[in-house]
């Protein structure tokens, strides 16, 4: 297995990051359906667009795009173990945009849209980022069957 394929498989997390993992994964998934689908009480693709461009993210649509796709696709890849660190940096990006554009003037705390929420979050996917899956994941059983 090459170095580069070992770093991205490889976990020494156990069944706790697993845990986090797919609740994160969850919050995501549900976070990028609104965005792209409409799901949950969501703008959908055009609605979130909108809301792109208004607070100064442009074009609103390639925004919308990148964050909700971002958040479904990578909260999928936690929820199952697979591709978990590259999934947990796209995540961590959009966290950051997010905490910087919308909610780091508004204080820490959610009751005033603050940051509070993506900061747990963040903290999540930095852990994942940092640890790998977990025990229960398919880049374990990757990382497993290639060496």
């Amino acid at each position: 297995m090459s170095k580069l394929t070992q770093t991205v498989f490889a976990t020494r997390a156990g069944y706790g990051l697993t845990v986090l993992r797919i609740f994160i994964g969850i919050i995501f998934v549900a976070h990028g359906s609104q965005k792209l689908f409409g799901w949950f009480g969501g703008g959908g693709l055009a609605g979130t667009a909108q809301w792109m461009e208004s607070i100064g993210l442009a074009p609103g649509t390639l925004m919308a795009l990148l964050a909700g796709g971002t958040e479904f696709f990578a909260g999928l890849a936690l929820i199952i173990g697979l591709l978990t660190r590259p999934a947990a940096l796209g995540l961590t990006f959009t966290l950051l945009v997010a905490i910087f554009s919308v909610h780091i003037h508004n204080g820490l705390f959610m009751a005033n849209n603050g940051y509070e929420f993506a900061l747990a979050l963040l903290g999540g996917t930095l852990a994942v980022l940092i640890e790998g899956a977990g025990k229960l994941s398919v880049d374990r059983a990757i990382a497993a069957k290639a060496q």
